[in-house]
C-alpha cells in the first residue's frame, strides 16, 4: 500500500463502498473517519450520521452492510467491525501494523514529506531595541521557530525572518535616560548584558517621567497638560526630531545603544536555539511604503482629506477608515508594513508569508492584507497572521515600562535551577560528569520551557508556571524527554536488535501505540494546516503516555517468545524515533540518558 499513512488509503476505499450502498456518488470530503475511542473495540471509526441523515438510511443497517462488505472484500486489511449507535468501528488486521513496523523501525526520516516546491516566509520575534527579550517574546519565538521547522518537515522551502523595531519614540526614551543618568556607564563598565543595560534606562525614563508629571500636577497643571509639558518628554521628542534630521551625535548614540542591545539579543537567541536567515530593521524600512500611497491615490484606493492626510475607507469590509499617511507626509505603521511586504516578496517570491504577532494586532493585520488586496498585489492572499494570545503570570499581566516583565534570561536561569533541583531529587545521575550534568540541566530547562509554551493552542491566552512546567510527571516536556531516555536505555541493554519477523498477536496496548505512531505524518500535516505546534506537543505526549502504559504492563526483555521480544524492541525503537522527531519540531532535544 504505497501511501503515507493508512487513513489516506482507506478513506477513498470506504467512500466508494458508501457510494455503492446509497446508490449515488458520495463526496469524499464529507466522509468523517476518526480514531476509535478507547472504550470501544476498533482502530478507526466511520461517523454514519451525516450519511444516514442526508440519504434517509437506517444507521445500523448501513453500518452492518458496509462493515460486512469491507471485511469480505478486503480481509487482509479489515479484520472485524462493530456498529454502535451511528458509528462503524473498524479493526485493522494485525498483519498491517506488523508490516508497518517492520518497514519503518529503522526509518529515521519517517514522517517527513516530499518537497512541495512552495516557499514560505515566517517572520517572528520582532523585538524593540529599548528592552531585553521577555516571556511574551519567548512564546512568539518558539511558535515562529517551531512552525518554520514543521513546514520544512512537510516539504516547504522556509525562510525565517525577523524585523527589529529599532527607531521611534520608545527608543529615544532609553537614549534620553542614558544621557541624563548614566554618567558614561556602558555594559562593559557595569558587567551587564547590553539589552538589560538599555532596558534599565527605559524603566528609569518612565520613573522620572512619572515623577515630573506628578510635580507639574501639584503646581496646578491638568494631568494631560503635565504629560505634554514634562521636561524629559519634551527632550525625548526633540531627540526623535534630531534623529529623523540625521543629527550626527544623536545617530552615533542611537547606533551604539542599539549595538549593545543586538549583542544581548544574539546571546539569548543562541541560548534558546533561535535563528533567522534574514533580519530587517525598521530604521531602513519605515520609508518604503510611501510609494504605495502615491500609486493608491492614482488608482482610487486611497483618498486625501482637506488637511492633506491620506486615508483608505474599509467600511464596506466591516472595518473603518484607516490613516495611511499623516498630513505632514510622515509614515504610520501600516505604511511601512506595506513597503516591507513588497520588499520581502521582491526578494524571496514567497507563496505564503506568515506573521507571528500577538492577537492585539489582529485588526492591523486585517487592514494590511485588505490594502494589499485592493492594490492588486499578487502575494496579498498568501499573507497569514499566526495570531497568539498573551502569556500572563499567576500574578497577572506584565508591563515593560514598570519593569514587571519576566526577563527571558532570568527565566532561563530560574528554569536551570529548577531542572537541577528536580534531577537531583530523582538521584539517577550519579555517574554523570559535571559537563554532562550542565548539558542535561540546559536540555531539561529549555525542553520544559518550550513544551509548556507550545502545548497550548496559539490562539489561547495562557498562564505560565515555571515549577509546574518542569515536573517529570504529567503533560510536560521532561516527562516526554524521560520517556525517550528510558527507551534509549532499553535499546542499549538489548544490544543489536533481533532479526526475527515472525507473526505475533498484538496486545491491546501494542496496537494502540502502533496506530498512534502510524499517524505521525498525518499529525504533521494537521499542524501545518492549522499553523499550530500544539498539535505536535499533544501528539508526542500521547505517544509517551501510551508507551509508558505498555511498558508498565508488558516485559520487553522477558517477552514470552523471541518473536514477541523482537517485535517489542522494534516498537520501542520506532517510538523513540517518533518522540525524538516530534520534540525536534518543537525545538526540544531528546536526551539519551537522564
Amino acid at each position: 500500500m504505497e501511501t503515507k499513512y493508512l487513513l489516506q488509503a482507506i478513506k477513498p476505499l470506504i467512500n466508494s463502498k458508501v457510494s455503492e450502498l446509497i446508490g449515488v456518488p458520495h463526496a469524499l470530503a464529507d466522509l468523517i473517519i476518526q480514531r476509535t475511542k478507547p472504550e470501544f473495540e476498533g482502530d478507526y471509526t466511520l461517523v454514519l450520521f451525516g450519511i444516514v441523515k442526508k440519504y434517509k438510511k437506517n444507521p445500523d443497517e448501513i453500518g452492518q452492510a458496509l462493515g460486512s462488505i469491507l471485511c469480505k472484500e478486503y480481509p487482509t486489511l479489515f479484520k472485524n467491525f462493530n456498529v454502535v449507535k451511528g458509528f462503524l468501528n473498524l479493526s485493522i488486521d494485525d498483519s498491517y501494523w506488523i508490516n508497518f513496523l517492520n518497514s519503518n523501525y529503522t526509518n529515521t526520516s519517517f514522517g517527513t514529506h516530499p518537497t512541495t516546491g512552495k516557499k514560505v516566509m515566517v517572520e517572528y520575534s520582532s523585538p524593540n531595541t529599548n528592552k531585553p527579550l521577555h516571556l511574551g517574546h519567548l512564546r512568539n519565538i518558539f511558535l515562529g521557530w517551531s512552525i518554520a521547522e514543521i513546514l520544512k518537515h512537510c516539504g516547504y522551502d522556509v525562510i525565517k525572518s525577523c524585523v527589529i523595531n529599532d527607531r521611534g519614540i520608545h527608543i529615544c526614551k532609553s537614549m534620553i535616560a542614558w544621557q541624563l543618568f548614566a554618567n558614561g556607564a556602558t555594559p562593559a563598565t557595569t558587567g551587564q548584558k547590553g539589552d538589560h543595560f538599555v532596558g534599565d534606562y527605559y524603566v528609569r525614563f518612565n520613573e522620572e517621567y512619572k515623577k515630573q508629571v506628578e510635580e507639574l500636577v501639584s503646581k496646578g497643571l491638568s494631568p494631560a497638560e503635565a504629560e505634554k509639558e514634562a521636561p524629559i518628554m519634551k527632550a525625548t521628542q526633540q531627540l526623535l526630531i534630531d534623529w529623523e534630521a540625521g543629527k550626527k551625535e544623536v545617530l552615533d548614540l542611537w547606533s551604539q545603544m542599539n549595538q549593545w542591545v543586538y549583542e544581548g539579543f544574539d546571546s539569548t537567541y543562541k541560548k534558546i536555539g533561535a535563528d533567522f536567515q534574514k533580519t530587517y530593521y525598521e530604521s531602513k524600512t519605515y520609508l518604503l511604503g510611501k510609494k504605495f500611497v502615491d500609486q493608491g491615490l492614482k488608482d482610487g484606493v486611497f483618498y486625501q482629506k482637506e488637511d492633506g492626510s491620506t486615508w483608505i475607507n474599509l467600511t464596506n469590509e466591516g472595518l473603518d477608515e484607516k490613516l495611511v499617511l499623516r498630513k505632514d507626509g510622515t509614515s504610520v505603521y501600516i505604511t511601512q508594513d506595506l513597503g516591507l511586504a513588497e520588499q520581502k516578496f521582491a526578494e524571496f517570491q514567497f507563496d505564503q508569508s506568515i506573521y507571528v504577532i500577538a492577537d492585539e494586532q489582529n485588526y492591523h493585520m486585517k487592514v494590511l492584507q485588505l490594502i494589499l488586496q485592493k492594490l492588486g498585489k499578487s502575494y496579498a492572499n498568501g499573507i497569514y497572521h499566526l495570531s497568539y494570545g498573551m502569556v500572563e503570570l499567576p500574578s497577572g499581566r506584565m508591563k515593560s515600562r514598570e519593569g514587571t516583565v519576566v526577563d527571558a534570561d532570568d527565566l532561563i536561569d530560574e528554569m536551570l535551577q529548577v531542572a537541577k533541583q528536580k534531577t537531583e531529587e530523582l538521584g539517577k545521575v550519579k555517574d554523570f560528569t559535571e559537563k554532562e550534568l550542565s548539558e542535561l540541566y540546559h536540555t531539561l530547562a529549555l525542553g520544559a520551557l518550550k513544551f509548556y509554551l507550545l502545548r497550548v493552542d496559539p490562539k489561547k491566552k495562557m498562564i505560565f508556571n515555571p515549577q509546574e512546567s518542569i515536573d517529570f510527571q504529567g503533560f510536560t516536556g521532561p516527562f516526554v524527554q524521560y520517556t525517550h531516555a528510558r527507551i534509549c536505555s532499553i535499546l542499549r541493554k538489548a544490544g543489536e536488535l533481533p532479526q526475527s519477523e515472525s507473526t505475533v498477536t498484538l496486545e491491546k496496548e501494542e496496537r494502540e501505540l502502533l496506530v498512534s505512531l502510524e499517524q505521525f505524518p498525518l499529525v504533521i500535516e494537521q499542524a501545518v494546516e492549522e499553523h499550530n505546534p500544539s498539535v505536535i506537543a499533544n501528539y508526542v505526549y500521547t505517544i509517551a503516555k501510551s508507551f509508558n502504559g505498555f511498558y508498565t504492563q508488558y516485559s520487553i526483555m522477558q517477552a514470552p517468545s523471541e518473536a514477541s521480544k523482537a517485535f517489542r524492541l522494534r516498537l520501542s525503537k520506532l517510538t523513540g524515533q517518533v518522540i525524538k522527531s516530534s520534540l525536534a519540531l518543537l525545538g526540544i532535544q531528546a536526551p539519551e540518558r537522564m
